[in-house]
């Protein structure tokens, strides 16, 4: 039977919108069931302390469970693949980070592309890394620091949690902008760096404020500069590396991804939600126990953000020639 010309019209234009309906209902009975939430990196770091900070709140305002699942090993490579062969239907997340951009350049061959791959949601956290040496070493101040580096070139050792960690990265920044030449010492982790830096087996590190400010505060380590473009508000007496420095800017920042393709209304809808979690007092507080501040963006914003840093951080990796471990 042929149709006349307005009911046929009429009915493909009511065809036309059931997508955006059904997309509309879908985010707003969005999350149905519980959420998964993959932190590819162990527990008890910031990244999975930030994750499960804010995955709690997110449970109690929108009334499932996000489960947080430790998948560690690959430099963050693997529990990021889980993510990006999930569905996208917004029941699978990444804790996302600093990292994952780095590999994007340091690694040749991976089965998935990170910028490509994951969708950006929202932020979390950004924390200051600090310049920290023993208190042992005779350089108080960082011109004093780069004299005596230019003056001892590669008899001075760096620490890092790892190769491709901000701490590295924030090392390697450091030698390309002020020709000092530094051997990277990497450890399975910060806490083991840390705690060679304070026997004086290294001698300085760039190392994330959660991890090192009570030892600063302790007078177990002397801090000579925070990384970020402006003084820290908890430690406003610590220059910035960009002081003497300029242009110097290296920070750990944490956020939320998901596997592309996932519905924008969802995306939006968890945004809001992790925004308003971020405007909290007791997240707030929070975020500031583990020396951060709350990095509030819009998906879109985050996406601009990550191609500006593996553009920035692949620059760095091809100047120092890193190499993955």
């Amino acid at each position: 039977m042929k149709l006349p010309r307005r009911q046929f019209l009429h009915l493909a234009a009511g065809a036309a919108v059931l997508p955006a309906v059904s997309r509309v209902a879908w985010a707003l009975s969005y999350p149905s069931r519980p959420v998964r939430v993959v932190v590819a990196a162990a527990a008890g770091g910031a990244t999975d302390i930030i994750t499960r900070v804010t995955g709690r709140w997110l449970a109690e305002r929108l009334g499932q469970p996000f489960i947080i699942e430790n998948r560690p090993g690959g430099s963050n490579n693997l529990g990021t693949e889980v993510v990006v062969r999930a569905p996208a239907d917004g029941y699978t997340l990444l804790a996302i980070g600093g990292v994952n951009v780095v590999n994007t350049v340091l690694f040749d061959k991976l089965d998935f592309n990170f910028i490509r791959d994951i969708a950006p949601v929202a932020g979390t956290m950004r924390v200051p890394l600090l310049m920290a040496v023993n208190p042992s070493f005779p350089a108080k101040t960082i011109p004093e620091f780069i004299a005596y580096a230019k003056a001892n070139p590669g008899k001075l050792n760096f620490a890092s949690g790892g190769t491709g960690t901000a701490p590295h990265m924030g090392g390697e920044l450091f030698k390309v902008m002020t020709g000092v030449n530094m051997v990277h010492v990497p450890y399975r982790g910060e806490g083991l760096a840390l705690t060679d830096l304070l026997g004086g087996q290294v001698q300085v590190m760039f190392s994330a404020s959660s991890v090192s400010l009570e030892s600063v505060k302790a007078a177990k380590l002397r801090a000579l500069g925070v990384t970020t473009s402006a003084r820290w508000d908890a430690m406003p007496d610590i220059p910035t590396v960009s002081e003497f420095v300029p242009g110097f800017e290296a920070s750990a920042w944490f956020g939320v991804g998901a596997p592309k393709d996932t519905p924008a209304e969802t995306i939006d809808k968890l945004n809001k939600a992790i925004n308003t979690a971020l405007a909290d007092s007791d997240i707030k507080a929070r975020i500031a126990d583990l020396g951060g501040v709350p990095f509030v963006s819009s998906p879109a914003d985050l996406g601009k953000f990550i191609v500006e840093e593996a553009e920035k951080w692949g620059k760095v990796i091809r100047v120092a020639n890193i190499k993955p471990d």
